[in-house]
């Protein structure tokens, strides 16, 4: 469309440049100055070697810059953190568009906050997919509690105090304890999976995030039923089922297989001491979830 409008222009300078040369011939100033001006014109409508105006190359350059700053954009990067206290450039990094992320410190400037990781998703222009990407990485750390000036009476009724078995409790359940939202909850229950159950409260500090202070505020609330562990047998497992545990590498895996297609069937558990692959920190850890059946 922009060729065709520059063709008629062209062609409208030519008609006027032959009628006012016709008009103007008696006068040579007339004529030199109407020349003049009508070269700059075309001029500037001038071809490039390819044979494309030079107005319309600057549009479509304009149009290419605009198109090459939308494929440039950076590839987001989850991590954890806190909707409270990001700045704008931490939320952009997680993919959210500089407006989303303006949105967002206007609203927190005007006293709103995000309670729970779930009232992320009511930032305006967050898609359901990008929550759902987001939503383990949203860590909201639970309000103090702040001690009433006048204490409750000694008969009134006290907050129950929850306890939960860490190897069958669920999302929902975990969510009851204070400091755990849908992200912990869910990393928890994955995490579980991993090991085959949990044998100690201290291995939720190997969790993803999990720092000392949450670690602290969660712990007293879970007991450990050490018996519901799920465990490998080692003379049936395939090297892929051994490094699915988290404390197998495919090295130690690959260990572990070799001697038992160089030994036979494994007996117990000390044979594995041979192995240079595996140390004594990597062992205390790994034998309630191997069986030699």
């Amino acid at each position: 469309m922009g060729v065709v409008v520059l063709l008629v222009l062209i062609l409208v300078v030519l008609l006027l440049h032959w009628s006012m040369r016709s008009l103007i011939a008696d006068d040579p100033i007339l004529t030199d100055a109407f020349e003049q001006q009508a070269k700059q014109f075309l001029d500037s409508l001038q071809t490039h070697p390819d044979g494309s105006y030079a107005a319309q190359t600057r549009f479509f350059s304009r149009n290419d810059y605009s198109s090459r700053m939308k494929t440039a954009l950076p590839e987001p990067v989850l991590f954890l953190f806190n909707p409270n206290e990001l700045d704008s450039a931490g939320f952009v990094k997680l993919g959210l568009k500089p407006y989303m992320a303006s949105n967002i410190l206007k609203y927190r400037a005007k006293g709103g906050k995000f309670r729970k990781p779930e009232d992320f998703a009511k930032v305006w222009g967050l898609t359901p997919e990008q929550m759902n990407a987001l939503l383990p990485y949203i860590s909201i750390p639970a309000e103090t509690v702040q001690t009433p000036a006048n204490p409750m009476p000694s008969g009134s009724i006290k907050k129950e105090v929850i306890s939960l078995e860490l190897n069958s409790a669920d999302t929902s359940q975990l969510k009851q304890i204070r400091g755990i939202g849908s992200g912990y909850a869910k990393r928890i229950v994955a995490y579980r999976n991993r090991l085959g159950g949990y044998v100690n409260v201290e291995q939720l500090k190997e969790i993803w995030g999990m720092t000392p202070e949450l670690f602290a505020q969660i712990a007293p609330h879970f007991t450990v039923n050490s018996q519901a562990i799920n465990q490998i047998l080692v003379n049936r497992a395939s090297v892929e089922r051994l490094m699915s545990h988290p404390y197998l590498t495919f090295s130690k895996a690959k260990a572990i297989y070799d001697l038992r297609r160089s030994r036979g069937k494994l007996t117990s558990f000390d044979q594995l001491q041979s192995l240079s692959e595996l140390d004594a920190s990597t062992l205390a850890k790994l034998k309630p979830y191997l069986s030699f059946q």
